[in-house]
C-alpha cells in the first residue's frame, strides 16, 4: 500500500512539473513584449550598476547619481542605434553586389566539373544555392540578426522604466528584509542576495567589457584589413560572443565567405580568419575563465539545449540572451543551499565549481 502511495505521489510531483514547464514556456511566449525588455533591462542594470554606486559613495544624492546614469544610457544607446541603422542600410544597399559576384563564380565554376545536367540539378539542390543568394536571402539573414537588436528601439522607454526600477530597488531592498525578518533570518539572506547580487553584476559588466574589446579589436584588425562594412562585423561578433560556440563560428563563416568575395582570393582572408580565431580563443579559453571562475563552466548540452530553448522562445534575441540567463541562474542557484546540488549538476566541472565554492 505504500508503495503504491509513493508511486502515485511521484506520478502526481512529475504531472505537476510538467504541467508548470508547459505554463512557464507559454508565459514566457505570450509576455514577450514584456519579459524580454525585462531581461535586457536586468542585464543593463548590472552594467551600470557599480557606476551608480560609486556615484553614491561620493556622496552625490541617489535621484543625481540615477540621473547621470540614465543620461549616459541614453547617450550610449543614441550613438548605437546610429552606428547600427547607418551600418544596416549602407550593409543593405552595396551586399548585393557582392552576393552577384558570387553567383558569377559560381555559374563558370560549375561548367568546368563537367557534370551531368542532372547532378548539377542535384548539386544546386543540395546546396541550395542559387536560392540563398538570388532572393537576398544571405544579405537578410545577417542584417537580421542586427535588425533583431534595434527591434528592441520600440521597446526602449518600457526598458528605461524598468532600468530606473531596478536600480532603486537594489538600494532599498536591504532595508526591506531587515523589517520583514528576523534578525538572524534577515542575515542569512542577506548574505545569500548579496552573494548573487555581486556574482551577477560581476559576470554581466565584465562578460559585457570583454565582449566590447574583442569587437573592438576585430574591427580595428578589419579596418587595417582593408575588408568593407568593418563595423557591422564588430557589431556582429559582439552580440554573437553571447552565443556559445555557433555565434562565433557563425560569424567566421560569413565574414570569410565575404572576404572571398571582396578581395578575390583565399590566402588573405584566411590569414586574417586565423588571427580572429586565435584572438576569441584567447579571450573565451583564458581570459574568461581568469575573470569568472566557474561562474562560466556550464555543461555543453546545457549550453546547447539553452540556445535552442531561448532560441524558440525569443528568437535570435533569444539565443543571444541564452548564455547570460543560464549564468544568472547558476549563481542565484549555487547562492541557495537548498538548490546548490542543482548548480553543481549544471556544471561542466563540479569539482573545480564545488572548490570554488568554498
Amino acid at each position: 500500500m505504500k508503495k503504491t502511495d509513493s508511486s502515485n505521489f511521484g506520478l502526481i510531483n512529475v504531472t505537476c512539473i510538467l504541467i508548470l514547464l508547459t505554463l512557464s514556456i507559454f508565459i514566457l511566449k505570450e509576455l514577450e513584449s514584456i519579459l524580454l525588455p525585462l531581461f535586457v533591462a536586468l542585464l543593463i542594470s548590472f552594467v551600470f550598476l557599480p557606476v551608480y554606486n560609486y556615484l553614491n559613495n561620493k556622496k552625490l544624492p541617489a535621484f543625481l547619481s540615477l540621473a547621470i546614469v540614465i543620461l549616459i544610457i541614453l547617450i550610449l544607446a543614441n550613438i548605437v542605434s546610429v552606428f547600427i541603422y547607418t551600418s544596416i542600410n549602407s550593409f543593405s544597399s552595396e551586399f548585393p553586389l557582392y552576393e552577384q559576384k558570387f553567383l558569377h563564380i559560381y555559374n563558370d565554376f560549375i561548367p568546368k566539373l563537367n557534370l551531368t545536367p542532372e547532378e548539377e540539378t542535384q548539386l544546386e539542390q543540395f546546396f541550395n544555392i542559387k536560392k540563398l543568394f538570388a532572393s537576398g536571402n544571405l544579405t537578410t539573414a545577417i542584417s537580421g540578426i542586427l535588425t533583431s537588436i534595434t527591434a528592441l528601439l520600440g521597446n526602449f522607454v518600457l526598458i528605461i522604466f524598468y532600468i530606473i526600477f531596478i536600480i532603486t530597488e537594489s538600494e532599498s531592498i536591504g532595508k526591506r528584509f531587515s523589517l520583514a525578518y528576523s534578525e538572524e533570518r534577515n542575515t542569512s539572506l542577506r548574505n545569500t542576495l548579496g552573494h548573487i547580487v555581486i556574482g551577477l553584476r560581476d559576470y554581466i559588466s565584465g562578460k559585457t567589457l570583454l565582449s566590447l574589446m574583442q569587437a573592438i579589436l576585430i574591427g580595428t584588425i578589419l579596418w587595417i584589413c582593408g575588408v568593407d562594412f568593418y563595423v557591422v562585423w564588430a557589431f556582429l561578433f559582439f552580440f554573437t560572443d553571447f552565443i556559445p560556440n555557433i555565434g562565433s563560428l557563425f560569424a567566421s563563416i560569413f565574414l570569410g565567405l565575404f572576404m572571398a568575395l571582396q578581395f578575390e582570393a583565399i590566402i588573405y582572408p584566411l590569414v586574417i580568419i586565423i588571427i580572429l580565431i586565435v584572438i576569441q580563443n584567447l579571450k573565451g579559453n583564458v581570459i574568461e575563465p581568469k575573470f569568472f571562475g566557474s561562474k562560466l563552466d556550464l555543461s555543453p548540452f546545457l549550453l546547447f539545449f539553452s540556445l535552442v530553448f531561448w532560441g524558440y522562445i525569443w528568437g535570435i534575441l533569444g539565443m543571444i540572451l541564452s548564455v547570460p540567463i543560464m549564468s544568472m541562474l547558476k549563481i542565484i542557484l549555487m547562492n541557495i543551499p537548498s538548490t546548490k546540488p542543482i548548480a553543481i549538476l549544471m556544471s561542466n566541472n563540479p569539482e573545480k565549481t564545488i572548490f570554488n565554492k568554498k
